[in-house]
């Protein structure tokens, strides 16, 4: 069960994507759809999506490039997953536990998004589940030099939240995202599209 313990944290920094919204299935069809569309020579299986999550469409990429030995145009495929999201967009559900729990700590203590998505897609996947009004703070890889699994957006988080790193708890579903908040410092709960939470106190 998801719960702020204000003896250990003052604030909380939400991945959005499999976090507070349903929106990974949506994503890996629309890589699945780009990757056909410019003849990728790799099945890109569930398992090789989820190592990735958390990461921007650019590097997932690039990254996929070297690992298959092939040069896929990255603006073009990266153009192409984003417009075929789009067109999915309108399936997006709230992930309902999560969204509860936003709902309810946001009422006592200040809540932020760090996500590898764009700000727009952030901003427009929150909206459509009415929750975009619970996050004055979002964080993306545009603010930073670095994305996950590098701690920079969540560190920027706390620091827009006005919180120490310490004292933040991070709610996560992917492992990227789960190593950023380890090396930002900050206890996290590893949550799942189906209701799973998993709580994983930093490790000094």
């Amino acid at each position: 069960m998801l719960k702020l313990d204000p003896n250990s944290h003052d604030a909380v920094i939400f991945d959005c994507d499999g976090t507070l919204v349903d929106t990974m299935p949506l994503h890996h069809t629309a890589w699945q759809s780009a990757f056909t569309r410019f003849g990728a020579p790799f099945e890109f299986s569930w398992e090789l999506f989820m190592r990735r999550a958390g990461m921007t469409i650019e590097q997932t990429v690039k990254e996929l490039n070297g690992e298959f030995d092939c040069e896929l145009p990255v603006d073009g495929v990266a153009a192409a997953q984003r417009a075929e999201y789009g067109r999915l967009s309108a399936k997006v559900r709230p992930i309902p536990n999560v969204m509860a729990f936003a709902r309810n700590v946001s009422t006592r203590h200040p809540i932020a998004v760090a996500s590898g998505s764009t700000r727009t897609c952030v901003e427009d996947a929150l909206a459509q589940v009415s929750a975009l009004e619970l996050f004055a703070t979002i964080v993306t890889p545009a603010d930073v030099e670095r994305g996950k699994p590098a701690p920079d957006m969540f560190l920027l988080a706390a620091e827009r939240l006005s919180v120490h790193p310490r004292r933040c708890l991070v709610i996560e579903d992917g492992d990227l995202g789960l190593q950023a908040a380890q090396s930002a410092g900050m206890d996290a709960f590893r949550v799942d599209r189906f209701g799973g939470v998993q709580w994983l106190p930093l490790r000094e």
